[in-house]
Protein backbone atom coordinates (compact mmCIF):
# COMPACT_ATOMS: atom_id res chain seq x y z
CA UNK A 1 0.00 0.00 0.00
CA UNK A 2 1.48 3.34 -1.01
CA UNK A 3 1.78 5.74 1.90
CA UNK A 4 2.03 8.63 -0.57
CA UNK A 5 -1.39 7.69 -1.88
CA UNK A 6 -2.79 7.57 1.63
CA UNK A 7 -1.22 10.92 2.42
CA UNK A 8 -2.61 12.54 -0.71
CA UNK A 9 -6.07 11.01 -0.71
CA UNK A 10 -6.84 10.72 2.99
CA UNK A 11 -4.64 12.68 5.40
CA UNK A 12 -3.97 15.74 3.25
CA UNK A 13 -7.68 16.60 3.33
CA UNK A 14 -7.44 17.42 7.04
CA UNK A 15 -6.77 20.93 8.36
CA UNK A 16 -3.02 21.38 8.98
CA UNK A 17 -3.24 20.97 12.77
CA UNK A 18 -5.29 17.81 12.46
CA UNK A 19 -2.98 16.53 9.74
CA UNK A 20 0.07 16.91 11.98
CA UNK A 21 -1.60 14.90 14.74
CA UNK A 22 -3.14 12.13 12.64
CA UNK A 23 -0.06 11.60 10.46
CA UNK A 24 1.79 10.30 13.55
CA UNK A 25 -0.80 7.52 13.98
CA UNK A 26 -0.64 6.25 10.39
CA UNK A 27 2.41 4.22 9.29
CA UNK A 28 3.38 2.03 6.34
CA UNK A 29 4.61 -1.18 7.96
CA UNK A 30 8.13 -2.56 7.85
CA UNK A 31 8.39 -5.68 10.05
CA UNK A 32 12.18 -5.56 9.97
CA UNK A 33 12.28 -2.05 11.39
CA UNK A 34 8.93 -1.18 13.01
CA UNK A 35 8.46 2.56 13.13
CA UNK A 36 7.35 4.57 16.14
CA UNK A 37 3.60 5.02 16.08
CA UNK A 38 1.55 7.49 18.08
CA UNK A 39 -0.96 5.67 20.28
CA UNK A 40 -2.96 6.13 23.49
CA UNK A 41 -3.47 9.84 22.89
CA UNK A 42 -6.80 11.64 23.08
CA UNK A 43 -8.98 11.56 19.99
CA UNK A 44 -9.10 14.89 18.18
CA UNK A 45 -12.37 16.67 18.98
CA UNK A 46 -14.86 16.49 16.14
CA UNK A 47 -13.50 13.24 14.71
CA UNK A 48 -15.81 10.24 14.89
CA UNK A 49 -13.80 7.58 16.71
CA UNK A 50 -14.36 3.86 17.24
CA UNK A 51 -13.42 4.13 20.91
CA UNK A 52 -15.47 3.53 24.02
CA UNK A 53 -15.12 5.36 27.35
CA UNK A 54 -13.33 4.41 30.56
CA UNK A 55 -16.58 3.21 32.16
CA UNK A 56 -17.22 0.94 29.17
CA UNK A 57 -13.82 -0.70 29.59
CA UNK A 58 -14.23 -1.15 33.34
CA UNK A 59 -17.81 -2.34 33.61
CA UNK A 60 -18.49 -3.71 30.15
CA UNK A 61 -15.24 -5.49 29.36
CA UNK A 62 -13.60 -6.60 32.62
CA UNK A 63 -16.44 -7.04 35.14
CA UNK A 64 -19.30 -7.67 32.73
CA UNK A 65 -18.51 -11.33 32.01
CA UNK A 66 -18.36 -12.32 35.72
CA UNK A 67 -21.64 -14.00 36.52
CA UNK A 68 -21.95 -13.87 40.30
CA UNK A 69 -21.02 -10.23 40.96
CA UNK A 70 -23.89 -7.70 41.02
CA UNK A 71 -22.59 -4.80 38.93
CA UNK A 72 -24.31 -1.52 39.86
CA UNK A 73 -23.86 1.46 37.58
CA UNK A 74 -24.01 4.62 39.70
CA UNK A 75 -25.22 7.17 37.19
CA UNK A 76 -27.91 7.92 34.62
CA UNK A 77 -29.77 4.92 33.27
CA UNK A 78 -28.40 5.45 29.76
CA UNK A 79 -24.89 4.41 30.78
CA UNK A 80 -26.22 1.26 32.43
CA UNK A 81 -28.38 0.35 29.47
CA UNK A 82 -25.54 0.84 26.97
CA UNK A 83 -23.31 -1.55 28.88
CA UNK A 84 -26.04 -4.17 29.32
CA UNK A 85 -25.49 -7.29 27.22
CA UNK A 86 -23.98 -5.38 24.31
CA UNK A 87 -21.26 -8.00 24.01
CA UNK A 88 -22.01 -11.69 23.61
CA UNK A 89 -20.25 -12.77 26.80
CA UNK A 90 -21.46 -16.27 27.57
CA UNK A 91 -21.39 -18.11 30.87
CA UNK A 92 -22.24 -21.54 32.29
CA UNK A 93 -23.49 -21.53 35.88
CA UNK A 94 -22.95 -24.80 37.74
CA UNK A 95 -26.72 -25.41 37.85
CA UNK A 96 -30.04 -23.74 37.06
CA UNK A 97 -30.13 -22.43 40.63
CA UNK A 98 -26.58 -21.06 40.64
CA UNK A 99 -26.16 -17.29 40.61
CA UNK A 100 -25.98 -15.60 37.23
CA UNK A 101 -26.49 -11.82 37.19
CA UNK A 102 -25.20 -11.24 33.66
CA UNK A 103 -28.72 -10.94 32.17
CA UNK A 104 -29.59 -8.15 34.68
CA UNK A 105 -28.99 -4.40 34.47
CA UNK A 106 -28.49 -2.66 37.84
CA UNK A 107 -28.42 1.13 37.96
CA UNK A 108 -29.07 3.89 40.50
CA UNK A 109 -30.84 5.81 37.71
CA UNK A 110 -29.63 9.23 38.90
CA UNK A 111 -32.01 12.14 38.38
CA UNK A 112 -31.61 15.94 38.44
CA UNK A 113 -32.09 16.11 42.21
CA UNK A 114 -29.26 13.59 42.75
CA UNK A 115 -26.94 15.67 40.58
CA UNK A 116 -27.76 18.80 42.62
CA UNK A 117 -27.86 17.35 46.14
CA UNK A 118 -25.62 14.27 45.76
CA UNK A 119 -26.33 10.62 45.03
CA UNK A 120 -24.54 8.67 47.76
CA UNK A 121 -27.71 8.05 49.75
CA UNK A 122 -29.39 6.68 46.65
CA UNK A 123 -26.35 4.49 45.95
CA UNK A 124 -26.46 2.98 49.45
CA UNK A 125 -30.17 2.29 49.01
CA UNK A 126 -29.42 0.54 45.70
CA UNK A 127 -26.67 -1.59 47.26
CA UNK A 128 -28.99 -2.52 50.13
CA UNK A 129 -31.81 -3.39 47.72
CA UNK A 130 -29.53 -5.60 45.61
CA UNK A 131 -28.24 -7.35 48.75
CA UNK A 132 -31.75 -7.94 50.12
CA UNK A 133 -33.02 -9.34 46.85
CA UNK A 134 -30.09 -11.52 45.77
CA UNK A 135 -27.68 -11.95 48.69
CA UNK A 136 -24.73 -12.01 46.24
CA UNK A 137 -21.14 -12.86 47.15
CA UNK A 138 -19.98 -9.51 45.79
CA UNK A 139 -21.32 -6.17 44.61
CA UNK A 140 -19.30 -3.84 42.35
CA UNK A 141 -20.13 -0.14 41.96
CA UNK A 142 -19.14 1.83 38.86
CA UNK A 143 -18.87 5.61 38.64
CA UNK A 144 -20.09 7.38 35.52
CA UNK A 145 -19.24 10.94 34.41
CA UNK A 146 -21.79 12.82 36.57
CA UNK A 147 -20.66 10.96 39.69
CA UNK A 148 -17.10 12.17 39.21
CA UNK A 149 -18.26 15.73 38.60
CA UNK A 150 -20.39 15.98 41.75
CA UNK A 151 -17.90 14.06 43.92
CA UNK A 152 -19.91 11.11 45.20
CA UNK A 153 -17.48 8.82 47.06
CA UNK A 154 -18.37 5.34 45.77
CA UNK A 155 -15.45 3.81 47.68
CA UNK A 156 -16.59 5.11 51.06
CA UNK A 157 -20.17 4.04 50.37
CA UNK A 158 -18.99 0.57 49.32
CA UNK A 159 -16.75 0.21 52.37
CA UNK A 160 -19.60 1.20 54.67
CA UNK A 161 -22.01 -1.29 53.11
CA UNK A 162 -19.42 -4.08 53.10
CA UNK A 163 -18.90 -3.60 56.84
CA UNK A 164 -22.65 -3.56 57.38
CA UNK A 165 -23.29 -6.81 55.49
CA UNK A 166 -20.26 -8.78 56.67
CA UNK A 167 -20.79 -11.59 54.13
CA UNK A 168 -20.72 -9.63 50.86
CA UNK A 169 -17.61 -8.07 49.28
CA UNK A 170 -18.57 -4.56 48.11
CA UNK A 171 -16.04 -2.45 46.22
CA UNK A 172 -16.14 0.58 43.92
CA UNK A 173 -14.46 1.78 40.74
CA UNK A 174 -13.55 5.39 39.91
CA UNK A 175 -14.08 4.75 36.22
CA UNK A 176 -15.81 7.95 35.10
CA UNK A 177 -16.11 7.90 31.32
CA UNK A 178 -13.87 10.92 30.79
CA UNK A 179 -11.06 9.64 33.01
CA UNK A 180 -8.76 8.27 30.34
CA UNK A 181 -7.99 8.34 26.65
CA UNK A 182 -10.22 5.35 25.94
CA UNK A 183 -11.70 2.19 27.43
CA UNK A 184 -8.11 1.03 28.04
CA UNK A 185 -8.04 3.18 31.19
CA UNK A 186 -11.16 1.37 32.40
CA UNK A 187 -9.49 -2.03 31.97
CA UNK A 188 -6.62 -0.88 34.14
CA UNK A 189 -8.86 0.59 36.85
CA UNK A 190 -10.98 -2.58 36.94
CA UNK A 191 -8.02 -4.95 37.18
CA UNK A 192 -6.40 -2.87 39.91
CA UNK A 193 -9.51 -3.09 42.08
CA UNK A 194 -9.97 -6.81 41.48
CA UNK A 195 -6.36 -7.31 42.49
CA UNK A 196 -6.74 -5.14 45.61
CA UNK A 197 -10.10 -6.43 46.84
CA UNK A 198 -10.43 -10.01 45.57
CA UNK A 199 -7.29 -11.88 44.41
CA UNK A 200 -5.63 -13.87 47.17
CA UNK A 201 -8.60 -14.31 49.50
CA UNK A 202 -8.91 -18.09 49.07
CA UNK A 203 -5.78 -20.29 49.41
CA UNK A 204 -7.53 -23.59 48.59
CA UNK A 205 -5.50 -25.64 46.12
CA UNK A 206 -6.77 -28.59 44.07
CA UNK A 207 -4.76 -31.77 43.45
CA UNK A 208 -4.31 -31.09 39.74
CA UNK A 209 -0.69 -31.26 38.51
CA UNK A 210 -1.08 -28.55 35.89
CA UNK A 211 -2.89 -25.41 37.03
CA UNK A 212 -3.07 -22.19 35.03
CA UNK A 213 -4.97 -18.90 34.84
CA UNK A 214 -6.15 -17.63 31.49
CA UNK A 215 -5.96 -13.82 31.43
CA UNK A 216 -7.68 -11.64 28.85
CA UNK A 217 -10.19 -14.19 27.52
CA UNK A 218 -13.76 -12.84 27.66
CA UNK A 219 -15.70 -15.79 26.24
CA UNK A 220 -17.24 -13.84 23.39
CA UNK A 221 -19.55 -16.19 21.50
CA UNK A 222 -18.29 -19.16 23.55
CA UNK A 223 -14.55 -18.88 22.79
CA UNK A 224 -13.72 -19.64 26.40
CA UNK A 225 -15.78 -22.83 26.34
CA UNK A 226 -13.71 -24.14 23.40
CA UNK A 227 -10.45 -23.40 25.22
CA UNK A 228 -11.80 -25.00 28.41
CA UNK A 229 -12.57 -28.17 26.48
CA UNK A 230 -9.10 -28.29 24.89
CA UNK A 231 -7.39 -27.87 28.25
CA UNK A 232 -9.59 -30.52 29.82
CA UNK A 233 -8.65 -33.01 27.11
CA UNK A 234 -4.98 -32.31 27.80
CA UNK A 235 -5.43 -32.63 31.56
CA UNK A 236 -4.80 -28.96 32.40
CA UNK A 237 -6.92 -27.18 35.00
CA UNK A 238 -7.92 -23.55 34.44
CA UNK A 239 -8.07 -22.09 37.95
CA UNK A 240 -9.51 -18.77 36.82
CA UNK A 241 -10.33 -16.99 33.59
CA UNK A 242 -10.14 -13.20 33.61
CA UNK A 243 -12.91 -12.54 32.89
CA UNK A 244 -14.96 -14.79 30.60
CA UNK A 245 -17.29 -17.26 32.32
CA UNK A 246 -15.65 -16.16 35.57
CA UNK A 247 -16.74 -16.17 39.21
CA UNK A 248 -15.73 -14.21 42.28
CA UNK A 249 -14.51 -17.44 43.87
CA UNK A 250 -12.18 -18.19 40.95
CA UNK A 251 -10.68 -14.67 41.20
CA UNK A 252 -10.12 -15.18 44.94
CA UNK A 253 -8.31 -18.46 44.25
CA UNK A 254 -6.32 -17.36 41.18
CA UNK A 255 -3.05 -16.75 43.07
CA UNK A 256 -2.69 -20.52 43.58
CA UNK A 257 -2.06 -21.21 39.86
CA UNK A 258 1.35 -22.32 38.58
CA UNK A 259 1.33 -20.21 35.42
CA UNK A 260 -0.51 -17.24 33.94
CA UNK A 261 -1.38 -17.31 30.24
CA UNK A 262 -2.14 -13.96 28.60
CA UNK A 263 -4.49 -13.79 25.63
CA UNK A 264 -5.27 -10.04 25.42
CA UNK A 265 -2.12 -8.34 26.64
CA UNK A 266 -3.56 -4.83 26.35
CA UNK A 267 -6.37 -5.37 28.79
CA UNK A 268 -4.52 -7.30 31.46
CA UNK A 269 -0.72 -7.47 31.19
CA UNK A 270 -0.41 -5.49 34.45
CA UNK A 271 -2.34 -8.21 36.37
CA UNK A 272 0.21 -10.80 35.25
CA UNK A 273 3.04 -8.51 36.30
CA UNK A 274 1.46 -7.86 39.71
CA UNK A 275 0.76 -11.57 40.32
CA UNK A 276 4.34 -12.45 39.48
CA UNK A 277 5.70 -9.78 41.81
CA UNK A 278 3.41 -10.67 44.72
CA UNK A 279 3.02 -14.44 44.32
CA UNK A 280 5.90 -15.48 42.02
CA UNK A 281 3.68 -16.81 39.19
CA UNK A 282 5.44 -16.57 35.78
CA UNK A 283 3.47 -15.59 32.67
CA UNK A 284 3.52 -16.50 29.00
CA UNK A 285 1.82 -14.81 26.05
CA UNK A 286 -0.47 -17.23 24.16
CA UNK A 287 -2.97 -17.04 21.34
CA UNK A 288 -5.81 -19.49 20.68
CA UNK A 289 -7.13 -17.70 17.58
CA UNK A 290 -6.01 -19.71 14.55
CA UNK A 291 -5.00 -23.34 14.07
CA UNK A 292 -1.25 -22.81 14.04
CA UNK A 293 -1.42 -20.36 16.94
CA UNK A 294 -3.47 -22.81 19.01
CA UNK A 295 -1.01 -25.67 18.42
CA UNK A 296 1.93 -23.39 19.23
CA UNK A 297 0.32 -22.20 22.47
CA UNK A 298 -0.53 -25.74 23.60
CA UNK A 299 3.06 -26.82 22.95
CA UNK A 300 4.33 -23.89 25.04
CA UNK A 301 2.31 -25.30 27.93
CA UNK A 302 3.92 -28.72 27.49
CA UNK A 303 7.32 -27.05 27.34
CA UNK A 304 6.63 -25.18 30.58
CA UNK A 305 5.44 -28.13 32.66
CA UNK A 306 8.08 -30.53 31.22
CA UNK A 307 5.88 -33.57 31.79
CA UNK A 308 6.15 -36.38 29.23
CA UNK A 309 2.57 -37.59 29.79
CA UNK A 310 1.19 -34.06 29.35
CA UNK A 311 3.27 -33.46 26.21
CA UNK A 312 2.00 -36.74 24.72
CA UNK A 313 -1.62 -35.75 25.41
CA UNK A 314 -1.08 -32.32 23.87
CA UNK A 315 0.48 -33.81 20.74
CA UNK A 316 -2.39 -36.31 20.42
CA UNK A 317 -4.96 -33.51 20.62
CA UNK A 318 -3.04 -31.42 18.07
CA UNK A 319 -2.76 -34.29 15.58
CA UNK A 320 -6.43 -35.21 15.93
CA UNK A 321 -7.67 -31.63 15.54
CA UNK A 322 -5.31 -30.48 12.80
CA UNK A 323 -6.43 -33.35 10.55
CA UNK A 324 -10.06 -32.24 10.88
CA UNK A 325 -9.20 -28.57 10.33
CA UNK A 326 -7.10 -29.32 7.24
CA UNK A 327 -9.97 -31.24 5.64
CA UNK A 328 -12.24 -28.19 6.01
CA UNK A 329 -9.57 -25.72 4.96
CA UNK A 330 -8.77 -27.66 1.78
CA UNK A 331 -12.40 -27.22 0.72
CA UNK A 332 -12.65 -23.53 1.61
CA UNK A 333 -9.25 -22.01 0.84
CA UNK A 334 -9.67 -22.06 -2.97
CA UNK A 335 -12.70 -19.77 -2.46
CA UNK A 336 -10.90 -17.29 -0.20
CA UNK A 337 -7.31 -17.28 -1.45
CA UNK A 338 -6.30 -13.88 -2.80
CA UNK A 339 -9.10 -12.00 -1.06
CA UNK A 340 -8.24 -9.01 1.13
CA UNK A 341 -9.21 -7.73 4.55
CA UNK A 342 -8.83 -4.77 6.90
CA UNK A 343 -9.12 -5.11 10.68
CA UNK A 344 -9.77 -2.25 13.09
CA UNK A 345 -10.89 -3.67 16.40
CA UNK A 346 -9.92 -3.58 20.04
CA UNK A 347 -6.96 -4.90 21.90
CA UNK A 348 -5.33 -8.00 20.44
CA UNK A 349 -8.12 -8.92 18.03
CA UNK A 350 -6.74 -6.93 15.10
CA UNK A 351 -3.54 -8.86 15.71
CA UNK A 352 -4.74 -12.38 16.45
CA UNK A 353 -7.36 -12.62 13.72
CA UNK A 354 -4.75 -12.07 11.04
CA UNK A 355 -3.66 -15.64 11.82
CA UNK A 356 -7.02 -16.94 10.62
CA UNK A 357 -7.03 -14.78 7.51
CA UNK A 358 -3.49 -15.96 6.68
CA UNK A 359 -4.70 -19.55 6.93
CA UNK A 360 -7.45 -18.69 4.43
CA UNK A 361 -4.86 -17.26 2.03
CA UNK A 362 -6.19 -13.72 2.50
CA UNK A 363 -4.05 -10.60 2.66
CA UNK A 364 -4.41 -8.01 5.42
CA UNK A 365 -4.12 -4.60 3.77
CA UNK A 366 -4.45 -2.50 6.91
CA UNK A 367 -4.98 -2.99 10.63
CA UNK A 368 -4.99 -1.10 13.90
CA UNK A 369 -6.41 -0.91 17.38
CA UNK A 370 -9.06 1.24 19.00
CA UNK A 371 -7.32 1.69 22.33
CA UNK A 372 -3.77 0.44 22.02
CA UNK A 373 -0.57 1.67 23.54
CA UNK A 374 2.71 1.70 21.63
CA UNK A 375 3.77 -1.73 22.90
CA UNK A 376 0.72 -3.29 21.23
CA UNK A 377 2.21 -2.20 17.91
CA UNK A 378 5.95 -2.22 18.51
CA UNK A 379 6.35 -4.91 21.17
CA UNK A 380 6.86 -4.95 24.90
CA UNK A 381 10.47 -3.79 24.58
CA UNK A 382 9.33 -0.17 24.03
CA UNK A 383 7.47 0.07 27.37
CA UNK A 384 10.41 1.73 29.19
CA UNK A 385 10.51 4.37 26.43
CA UNK A 386 6.82 5.26 26.52
CA UNK A 387 6.36 8.73 27.93
CA UNK A 388 4.00 8.88 30.92
CA UNK A 389 1.51 11.64 30.25
CA UNK A 390 -1.20 13.31 32.32
CA UNK A 391 -3.86 10.84 31.19
CA UNK A 392 -1.76 7.88 32.31
CA UNK A 393 -1.23 9.53 35.69
CA UNK A 394 -5.00 9.46 36.17
CA UNK A 395 -4.73 5.72 36.63
CA UNK A 396 -3.65 4.45 40.03
CA UNK A 397 -0.35 2.56 40.03
CA UNK A 398 -0.45 -0.05 42.76
CA UNK A 399 2.60 -0.55 44.93
CA UNK A 400 3.07 -4.31 44.98
CA UNK A 401 5.31 -6.17 47.39
CA UNK A 402 6.16 -9.84 47.69
CA UNK A 403 3.72 -11.80 49.86
CA UNK A 404 6.22 -13.74 51.93
CA UNK A 405 3.64 -16.35 52.97
CA UNK A 406 2.21 -17.03 49.52
CA UNK A 407 5.13 -16.26 47.19
CA UNK A 408 6.41 -19.29 45.23
CA UNK A 409 10.18 -19.24 44.84
CA UNK A 410 9.84 -22.72 43.31
CA UNK A 411 7.98 -21.26 40.32
CA UNK A 412 10.57 -18.53 39.90
CA UNK A 413 13.39 -21.12 39.99
CA UNK A 414 11.54 -23.10 37.35
CA UNK A 415 11.23 -19.99 35.21
CA UNK A 416 14.95 -19.26 35.51
CA UNK A 417 15.84 -22.81 34.47
CA UNK A 418 13.58 -22.65 31.44
CA UNK A 419 14.89 -19.24 30.42
CA UNK A 420 18.36 -20.74 30.42
CA UNK A 421 17.05 -23.21 27.82
CA UNK A 422 15.68 -20.39 25.65
CA UNK A 423 12.03 -20.25 26.75
CA UNK A 424 10.77 -16.65 26.62
CA UNK A 425 8.60 -15.33 29.46
CA UNK A 426 6.92 -11.98 30.13
CA UNK A 427 7.14 -10.82 26.54
CA UNK A 428 5.11 -10.29 23.39
CA UNK A 429 5.75 -8.93 19.94
CA UNK A 430 3.59 -6.15 18.66
CA UNK A 431 1.38 -6.32 15.61
CA UNK A 432 3.96 -4.72 13.31
CA UNK A 433 6.50 -7.55 13.22
CA UNK A 434 3.83 -9.98 12.05
CA UNK A 435 2.25 -7.82 9.33
CA UNK A 436 3.48 -7.70 5.74
CA UNK A 437 5.85 -5.00 4.58
CA UNK A 438 3.93 -2.15 3.02
CA UNK A 439 0.65 -2.90 4.78
CA UNK A 440 -0.84 0.02 6.67
CA UNK A 441 -0.98 0.40 10.46
CA UNK A 442 -3.45 2.99 11.83
CA UNK A 443 -4.17 3.75 15.47
CA UNK A 444 -7.63 5.03 16.48
CA UNK A 445 -8.93 5.15 12.90
CA UNK A 446 -11.67 7.72 12.31
CA UNK A 447 -14.88 7.15 10.43
CA UNK A 448 -13.66 9.46 7.65
CA UNK A 449 -10.39 7.53 7.28
CA UNK A 450 -12.29 4.24 7.21
CA UNK A 451 -14.48 5.43 4.35
CA UNK A 452 -11.46 6.68 2.40
CA UNK A 453 -9.62 3.36 2.84
CA UNK A 454 -12.62 1.39 1.62
CA UNK A 455 -13.10 3.74 -1.30
CA UNK A 456 -9.46 3.36 -2.34
CA UNK A 457 -8.85 -0.34 -1.81
CA UNK A 458 -12.26 -2.04 -1.84
CA UNK A 459 -11.27 -4.84 0.60
CA UNK A 460 -13.13 -8.13 0.31
CA UNK A 461 -14.19 -7.82 3.96
CA UNK A 462 -13.83 -5.22 6.72
CA UNK A 463 -13.60 -6.24 10.39
CA UNK A 464 -14.73 -3.78 13.08
CA UNK A 465 -17.62 -3.28 15.52
CA UNK A 466 -21.28 -2.40 15.57
CA UNK A 467 -20.67 1.34 15.17
CA UNK A 468 -19.07 0.80 11.77
CA UNK A 469 -21.14 -2.17 10.62
CA UNK A 470 -24.00 -0.59 8.72
CA UNK A 471 -22.02 2.31 7.21
CA UNK A 472 -19.56 -0.19 5.72
CA UNK A 473 -22.29 -2.51 4.47
CA UNK A 474 -24.01 0.40 2.71
CA UNK A 475 -20.75 0.81 0.77
CA UNK A 476 -21.22 -2.74 -0.55
CA UNK A 477 -18.50 -4.29 1.64
CA UNK A 478 -19.29 -7.11 4.10
CA UNK A 479 -18.38 -6.31 7.71
CA UNK A 480 -17.51 -8.95 10.28
CA UNK A 481 -17.88 -7.85 13.87
CA UNK A 482 -14.98 -9.07 15.95
CA UNK A 483 -16.19 -7.63 19.25
CA UNK A 484 -19.40 -9.64 19.39
CA UNK A 485 -19.13 -11.94 16.32
CA UNK A 486 -22.64 -10.97 15.13
CA UNK A 487 -24.48 -14.29 15.38
CA UNK A 488 -21.41 -16.44 14.64
CA UNK A 489 -18.67 -18.02 16.67
CA UNK A 490 -17.05 -19.36 18.66
CA UNK A 491 -13.83 -18.65 16.77
CA UNK A 492 -11.19 -19.83 19.25
CA UNK A 493 -9.25 -23.07 18.98
CA UNK A 494 -9.61 -25.64 16.20
CA UNK A 495 -13.39 -25.79 16.32
CA UNK A 496 -13.53 -22.01 16.18
CA UNK A 497 -11.13 -21.84 13.26
CA UNK A 498 -13.45 -24.01 11.16
CA UNK A 499 -16.42 -21.83 12.14
CA UNK A 500 -14.47 -18.75 11.05
CA UNK A 501 -13.40 -20.27 7.72
CA UNK A 502 -17.02 -21.08 6.86
CA UNK A 503 -18.38 -17.67 7.93
CA UNK A 504 -15.74 -15.73 5.99
CA UNK A 505 -16.20 -17.90 2.90
CA UNK A 506 -19.92 -17.13 2.92
CA UNK A 507 -19.38 -13.41 3.46
CA UNK A 508 -16.71 -12.73 0.84
CA UNK A 509 -18.28 -14.87 -1.86
CA UNK A 510 -21.94 -13.91 -1.73
CA UNK A 511 -23.07 -11.64 -4.57
CA UNK A 512 -25.50 -9.71 -2.43
CA UNK A 513 -22.96 -6.97 -1.61
CA UNK A 514 -22.57 -6.03 -5.27
CA UNK A 515 -26.33 -5.46 -5.45
CA UNK A 516 -26.34 -2.93 -2.62
CA UNK A 517 -26.55 0.72 -3.58
CA UNK A 518 -26.20 3.41 -0.97
CA UNK A 519 -29.27 5.67 -0.74
CA UNK A 520 -27.25 8.66 -1.89
CA UNK A 521 -26.04 6.75 -4.95
CA UNK A 522 -29.51 5.99 -6.32
CA UNK A 523 -30.45 9.56 -7.11
CA UNK A 524 -33.27 9.44 -4.57
CA UNK A 525 -31.50 11.64 -2.05
CA UNK A 526 -32.81 15.15 -1.43
CA UNK A 527 -30.45 17.92 -2.51
CA UNK A 528 -30.30 21.33 -0.90
CA UNK A 529 -28.22 24.47 -0.98
CA UNK A 530 -27.54 27.30 1.41
CA UNK A 531 -29.72 30.39 1.04
CA UNK A 532 -28.18 33.71 1.85
CA UNK A 533 -30.46 35.72 4.14
CA UNK A 534 -29.96 39.44 3.97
Amino acid sequence: MSYEKIDEYMLDKYPKKVYRKRAKSVLPNDPAEPGEIQANVRTIPGIITQRGCTYAGCKGVILGPTRDIVNITHGPIGCGFYSWLTRRNQTRPESDKAENFIPYCFSTDMQDSNIVFGGEAKLKEAIQEAYDMFHPKAIAVFSTCPVGLIGDDVHAASKEMKAKFGDCNVFGFSCEGYKGVSQSAGHHIANNQIFKHVVGLDDTRSDSKFRVNLLGEYNIGGDGFVIDELFERCGIEIVSTFSGNSTIGAFENSHTADLNLIMCHRSINYVADMMEKKYGIPWLKVNFIGTEATSKSLRRLGEYFEDEELIAKIEAVIVEEEVKVKAELDLIKPNTKGKTTMLFVGASRAHHYQELFNELGMETLAAGYEFAHRDDYEGRRVIPNIKVDADSRNIEELHIEKDEAKYSQKLQDKKAALEAKGVEFSDYDGIMVEMEKGSLVIDDISHYEMEKLIDMYKPSIFCAGIKEKFAVQKMGIPLKQLHSYDYGGPYAGYKGAVNFYKDIDRMVNTKVWSLIKAPWATGAAMNASFVKVS
